[in-house]
């Protein structure tokens, strides 16, 4: 009977797909995440089916020559581009006498690696539990030769059960932790927005270079590597906009083609900082030939979070590898829709910047208020949010201020400080002239 090694390196790729082969990028994707977990890929397989074959997924011809090649290259790890059933998988373990992952698998393989922060720790283990659940028998192999009958019922019932009562009690409990530290993460946003602090959030495909433009804008010191899923933790930071505006910047998990639907549940609520924000940052790096497919595919994921209608702007990083100068494209309202910059050498960032801030004006409100001489609380309040354009001092002792502030934040202040809504005269939003090269 075959027994599953305690670990496994040496792998073997087999790309396989109902849809046809698979293209060269797919591959080459699928590879570096083969890597980016660690395993040392010995011989690639690919595989294209009309009908995936309901046993083993491949069709006996490939189940041999996966077999053979195991076998000369002293494989002990077999990992599977489509997803599989728990079936499939123990069937392939049988025939090949290998450990046989997919790429949902996989994926989460790699964020147990990478996750360094509690909650991250948790969802991936939440997610991980989820994935294990239906593939539970796979662990018991000796426990799985029973017969039916009164007093033939053997161990294995008892002790899949128990495993399954275990696994649900760890879920359970994992589900109640992130509900704290979820409502904990959501009043830190509803702080943000009591304190009238938009948030921006950068999202992107994987390694698009997402942690080096947060460094880049903020001085942080997130881990940075060429390498898929090199962070997790999602990290916020405040930036100032050189008009004067304070906002959130909010770094979120890379985004992946097929990114599995246990990861997508389990990070809901840090990808949350996407759904909730003012503002995306879409990135994407310039020099990937595929970069409209893996635009697409962040699109996609987006949707599924319900954040496509969040206002983007399209980041172009890694400008420096195409011989490109910085540049900013305007859309017909002459806010910026499109950076191209180098978040490693930091060219192009001050252009992004002004975007950011230019974007964020699109409800900017431009006016004029009166206040008496008794409400200089509010006068300080309107100064510390960063509104007032110009102030001029009255014959009253009261003030005339000149302002300039996000539509729901004028809104807001003015409800929370009791005064008319019709206390702002309106003046022409002044226009931010952003220029490129």
């Amino acid at each position: 009977m075959f027994e599953r090694p305690q670990s496994g390196e040496r792998a073997i790729l087999v790309h396989a797909s109902a849809d046809g082969a698979p293209d060269e990028s797919e591959r080459e994707e699928f590879a570096e995440l083969a890597r980016s977990a660690g395993a040392l890929i010995v011989d690639e397989v690919v595989c294209a089916r009309r009908r995936p074959d309901a046993r083993y997924f491949i069709g006996k011809g490939k189940l041999e020559d996966v077999a053979e090649s195991a076998e000369k290259n002293s494989a002990d790890l077999i990992i599977s581009s489509a997803a599989l059933s728990p079936s499939q998988e123990r069937n392939l373990e049988g025939q090949l006498k290998c450990r046989v992952l997919d790429r949902a698998g996989l994926i989460l393989d790699i964020f147990a690696q990478r996750a360094r922060s509690f909650e991250g720790k948790l969802q991936v283990e939440l997610a991980q539990l989820g994935h294990l659940s239906t593939r539970l028998v796979r662990g018991w192999t000796h426990l799985e030769r029973q017969k039916g009958g009164i007093g033939l019922r053997g161990p294995g019932e008892t002790q899949l059960e128990t495993d399954r009562r275990l696994i649900g009690a760890r879920i359970r409990q994992l589900k109640s932790r992130l509900e704290h530290v979820d409502a904990r993460r959501t009043m830190n946003r509803q702080n943000r927005v009591l304190a009238e602090v938009p948030t921006v959030a950068l999202v992107g495909y994987t390694n698009a270079g997402k942690s080096t433009l947060f460094n880049a804008l903020t001085d942080a010191s997130v881990f940075v590597k060429d390498q898929l899923f090199a962070t997790l933790d999602p990290t916020v930071r405040r930036l100032q906009l050189p008009n004067g505006r304070e906002v959130v910047l909010a770094d979120t998990v890379g985004f992946v083609r097929d990114l599995p639907h246990e990861l997508i549940a389990a990070f809901r609520s840090t990808l949350q900082e996407a759904r909730e924000a003012d503002l995306i940052l879409h990135l994407i790096d310039a020099s990937d030939p595929n970069r409209w497919q893996r635009i697409r595919q962040v699109n996609s994921v987006l949707k599924q979070l319900d954040a496509d209608q969040v206002p983007q702007i399209r980041v172009y990083n890694k400008i420096d590898k195409l011989d490109r100068k910085a540049k900013v494209a305007n859309n017909r309202d002459g806010e910026g829709r499109a950076v191209w910059l180098s978040a490693a050498s930091g060219e192009g960032i001050p252009m992004l910047l002004d975007a950011i801030g230019h974007r964020l004006r699109r409800e900017t409100l431009h006016g004029k208020v009166h206040l008496d001489p008794t409400q200089g609380r509010q006068r300080a309040k309107l100064f510390e949010m960063g509104a007032v354009l110009k102030e001029e001092a009255c014959e009253d002792g009261g003030w005339t201020l000149e302002l300039e502030m996000a539509e729901r934040d004028l809104n807001r202040f003015l409800k929370r400080e009791n005064l008319p809504e019709d206390l702002l005269e309106s003046l022409p939003v002044q226009e931010l002239v952003t220029t490129g090269t």
